[in-house]
C-alpha cells in the first residue's frame, strides 16, 4: 500500500487520499498517470465554485515532503539491521547505515512557493520556487516513487515519477562490476578513494556490500589504507561483507590485512555476525585469520551463544576448539546453556552438557535451564535436563518452581515430568501449591494429574502470597470457586478439599456469581451456611447478603439449614431505628454521639435489618421476609420490617402472616426439623407428601 506523505488543510477539496493509493497498488504506472488526470479533471469541475473562498484560508497549508519519502534507488544497499532473537531479555539491533548509501548528496526537500494551477496537469513539474501549494509522495505497487504537486485547494497541478537522482561513476561501476571502469577511476588523480559519502560509505563498503571482490582487489590496490576505514555507524568492510554473506570479499579482505576484531557501534564483531548469519564458511575463515572467540556485544553476548540460538552445532565446536568459554554470560547473567534451553535447541544443548556446561547455572533473576525450559513449554528439553539430574528445586526470582510454572502454562506433560523431581517440602516453602497455579489459571488436566500425585488439595497460601489479594483467599478450591470453574470445584471436593478454610468462605463467592451448581456442590460436600465475615460481623448468616436476590438459591440455602430466625433478632424492636449511615461523615458524627450504640453494633455486627434496607435490596423486602417466615416460629417484626411491608399495599398479608399465633403445623415442622435435622428428613418412615412438607417444598400433604 503507497504511503502518503502529504500535509494539507482539513478544508482542501477532494484528493488523491491514504485511502486512495491501496487501490492505486494494482495499477501499472500508466494507469495510474492515466488516473490522475480524470481525477483532475473531475475535481477541478468539482472545486471552481469553492476555488475563491479556499485561497486566503489555503494559502497557509503548505506542505513539505516528509524524510521518509526521500527517494531510494535499486543501487543503494539495504539496511544492515540485524534481527532480534526470541528470548526472555530483549537482544540488541546493530544500527547500521540505511538505505542510502551513494556518495551523491540527497536531493533537496521540496518546498513551498506560489503557483498557479493549470487544468488539465502540465506535463512538466512546476518551479518549486514560484509554486504555491503542498508537495507529496508515494510509492506505486510495482515499486516505483512517484510526486505529486497540488495547489492550495486541493487541485492537481502535475503528477509523475520522482526523478533518477544521478549516481557517482564509480559506485555506479562497482554496483554493476564493470572492472575495467572501476580501475580507470581508481587510478585516475582526481578520485579520491577516503573521501566518504554522507552515510560514511566508501567505495570498499560497496564493493563488499555487491560482493564484488575483483573490484575490491583493484580499490585495495590502489589504496590499501582504507580496509579498516568504518561507516558513520562504525562498520568496517568487514563487517558489512559478512553481513551480506560475501564470503570471496571476506577471504579478500583478510588476506589484505582486514582487522576481524573491528565492532560496529553494538559491538558486534564480524565473527558475532558471521554466527547471526550461521554461515561456518564464514566463521572458518575467520577463525583462520585470528579472530577473537570471546568478544561480548553491547547486551553481553559472545559468539558462541549466537551459534547456540542458530543450533548450529558445527559452528559451537568450532569456536570452543578456538577457545569459546561456555560459561560465560551476558549482561542478564544468561549463559549459552539457559539460551538453548530458553529458545528449544536441542541440539546445542547437548553439545553443552557433553562439553562440561553447568546444568544448573543460574541467570540474574535466579532461574535455571529447567525453569526456563518449563517456562517456554519445551518438553524434550525438559526431558534431556531432567535425565542429566538437572535440579528441580531451584526457585526463580518469584519463589516459584519450575514445577509451579509448568502449571501455570499448563503443560500436563511436563508437570508429569517433573513432579517425581520435585520436592514437597520444597513446594511446601515456597508458600504456594502448583495446585493453587493450576486453579487459578483453569488448567483442568494439570489439578487432575496434581490432585492424583498426591499434592494436599487443602494447602493453603502462606501469609504473605494470601496478603497479595484482597479478598485474603488461601485455598485452591476458592480460585475455582472465583473462576467459575465447575468441572475443578468438583474434583477438588471429590479430593476432599474443606470449603470453610477460607475467611471470605467459597460459598459466598458462589451465591454472589449467583451459580446455583457451584452453591450445591459447596453446600453438599459440608459449607458452613451460617458463616460469617470476621471483618465484617453480621447477626445472620453472611451468605444471604449475595443471595437475596436470587430467591431460589436463597430458599435453597434456607432449606439446608440456613439460620432464619437471627434475621428478626433486633436490638430495636419495636422502637424507631436510628438513621442508615451512609457516608463516612454519617458514621463518625454516630460513633461520638452514641458510643454505647457504636459498640454495641460492633459486638453484634449489621443486623438483617439494616442489610435489607439497602437500596439495592428494600424492593425485594417483602419476599425476602415471606420466604424466612416459613422458616421460624413466633416471631416479632421490628419497626423498620414494618415499614418495608406498610411500604406496598400487596405485601400486608406478609404481615398477617406474621402475627401470632403461627399455624400449628408449622411448629411441628420446626420441632420436627430441629430433632432429626435437614438431611435426616428422607430417611423418617412418613409418606411422601408430609416429606415434602417438611422440606418445606410446594404440594398438597394428600399427595
Amino acid at each position: 500500500m503507497a504511503a502518503d506523505s502529504i500535509s494539507r488543510s482539513g478544508s482542501a477539496a477532494p484528493s488523491l487520499g491514504f485511502e486512495d493509493y491501496s487501490f492505486y497498488s494494482n495499477l501499472s504506472d500508466e494507469e495510474v498517470l492515466q488516473l490522475a488526470i480524470e481525477r483532475s479533471l473531475t475535481d477541478t469541475h468539482c472545486n471552481n465554485a469553492n476555488a475563491t473562498s479556499n485561497t486566503t484560508s489555503n494559502a497557509t497549508s503548505n506542505a513539505t515532503s516528509s524524510p521518509a519519502a526521500a527517494p531510494m534507488h535499486s543501487h543503494q544497499p539495504a539496511s544492515l539491521n540485524s534481527a532480534a532473537r526470541n528470548t526472555n531479555q530483549p537482544r540488541h539491533n546493530s544500527h547500521n547505515p540505511t538505505a542510502n548509501y551513494s556518495s551523491h548528496n540527497a536531493p533537496s526537500t521540496p518546498t513551498t512557493a506560489h503557483y498557479s494551477s493549470p487544468n488539465p496537469p502540465s506535463e512538466k513539474p512546476p518551479d518549486l520556487k514560484t509554486f504555491d501549494g503542498t508537495v507529496s509522495h508515494f510509492m506505486t505497487g510495482s515499486g516505483k516513487r512517484m510526486v505529486v504537486y497540488r495547489t492550495a485547494d486541493g487541485s492537481l497541478v502535475h503528477l509523475a515519477p520522482e526523478p533518477e537522482e544521478a549516481e557517482e561513476p564509480l559506485f555506479k561501476a562497482i554496483r554493476v562490476g564493470d572492472k575495467s571502469r572501476v580501475r580507470a577511476l581508481a587510478k585516475c588523480p582526481g578520485t579520491n578513494l577516503m573521501l566518504p559519502s554522507k552515510p560514511g560509505w566508501l567505495a570498499i563498503h560497496q564493493a563488499a556490500w555487491y560482493g564484488q571482490d575483483t573490484c575490491l582487489r583493484i580499490l585495495l590496490s590502489a589504496q590499501p589504507g582504507m580496509i579498516n576505514k568504518r561507516t558513520e555507524r562504525g562498520e568496517s568492510a568487514l563487517l558489512v561483507a559478512v553481513s551480506k554473506d560475501q564470503l570471496r570479499c571476506i577471504q579478500v579482505l583478510l588476506e589484505n590485512g582486514a582487522d576481524p576484531d573491528i565492532t560496529n557501534h553494538d559491538k558486534e564483531t564480524p565473527l558475532y555476525k558471521a554466527c547471526e548469519r550461521n554461515s561456518a564458511a564464514m566463521v572458518a575463515a575467520l577463525l583462520n585469520h585470528g579472530a577473537a572467540v570471546n568478544t561480548h556485544c553491547i547486551q553481553g553476548w559472545t559468539a558462541l551463544q549466537e551459534a547456540v540460538v542458530q543450533n548450529n552445532v558445527e559452528i559451537c565446536e568450532m569456536l570452543l576448539k578456538a577457545g569459546a568459554k561456555h560459561n560465560l554470560s551476558n549482561m542478564y547473567g544468561i549463559s549459552p546453556l539457559f539460551t538453548a534451553a530458553q529458545s528449544g535447541q536441542l541440539a546445542t544443548l547437548r553439545f553443552l552438557l557433553k562439553h562440561g556446561a553447568d546444568i544448573n547455572s543460574q541467570a540474574g533473576d535466579g532461574a535455571t535451564a529447567l525453569y526456563e525450559a518449563a517456562k517456554n513449554g519445551h518438553e524434550e528439553i525438559v526431558k534431556l535436563l531432567l535425565s542429566q539430574n538437572a535440579d528441580a528445586n531451584k526457585p526463580g526470582k518469584t519463589g516459584l518452581l519450575p514445577l509451579h510454572i509448568a502449571a501455570q502454562r499448563g503443560s500436563d506433560t511436563i508437570v508429569s515430568m517433573l513432579i517425581p523431581a520435585t520436592s514437597k517440602a520444597r513446594v511446601w516453602r515456597t508458600g504456594i501449591s502448583p495446585l493453587h497455579v493450576a486453579a487459578e489459571h483453569n488448567h483442568d488436566d494439570v489439578l487432575e494429574a496434581l490432585i492424583e500425585a498426591g499434592f494436599d488439595v487443602n494447602a493453603q497460601l502462606s501469609e504473605e502470597r494470601s496478603k497479595l489479594y484482597e479478598d485474603r483467599r488461601s485455598t485452591a478450591l476458592y480460585f475455582a470457586v472465583i473462576n467459575n470453574n465447575i468441572d475443578s470445584v468438583c474434583m477438588l471436593l471429590a479430593a476432599g478439599a474443606n470449603p470453610n478454610l477460607d475467611v471470605f468462605k467459597p460459598l459466598m463467592v458462589a451465591a454472589r456469581l449467583g451459580c446455583i451448581q457451584t452453591v450445591t456442590l459447596l453446600v453438599e460436600h459440608g459449607a458452613d451456611i451460617n458463616a460469617c465475615i470476621p471483618t465484617h460481623p453480621t447477626t445472620f448468616p453472611a451468605v444471604y447478603m449475595f443471595s437475596m436476590k436470587n430467591l431460589p438459591m436463597f430458599k435453597y440455602l434456607l432449606d439446608h439449614g440456613g439460620h432464619a430466625l437471627s434475621c428478626f433478632n433486633c436490638i430495636y424492636g419495636s422502637q424507631s431505628h436510628p438513621p442508615i449511615k451512609t457516608t463516612r461523615s454519617e458514621r463518625h458524627d454516630l460513633r461520638y454521639s452514641n458510643r454505647f450504640l457504636a459498640e454495641t453494633q460492633l459486638m453484634r455486627g449489621v443486623q438483617f435489618c439494616e442489610m435489607i434496607s439497602a437500596p439495592s435490596i428494600c424492593r425485594w423486602a417483602g419476599p425476602i421476609i415471606d420466604v424466612l417466615l416459613d422458616y421460624v416460629g413466633h416471631v416479632t417484626l421490628c419497626s423498620r420490617l414494618m415499614e418495608h411491608l406498610d411500604s406496598y399495599s400487596d405485601w400486608s398479608v406478609i404481615k398477617e402472616k406474621a402475627a401470632p399465633p403461627r399455624p400449628l403445623m408449622q411448629l411441628c415442622r420446626l420441632q420436627i426439623l430441629q430433632l432429626v435435622g435437614c438431611r435426616r428428613v428422607k430417611k423418617l418412615p412418613l409418606p411422601g407428601g408430609l416429606i415434602r412438607f417438611l422440606q418445606h417444598q410446594e404440594g398438597s400433604l394428600d399427595d
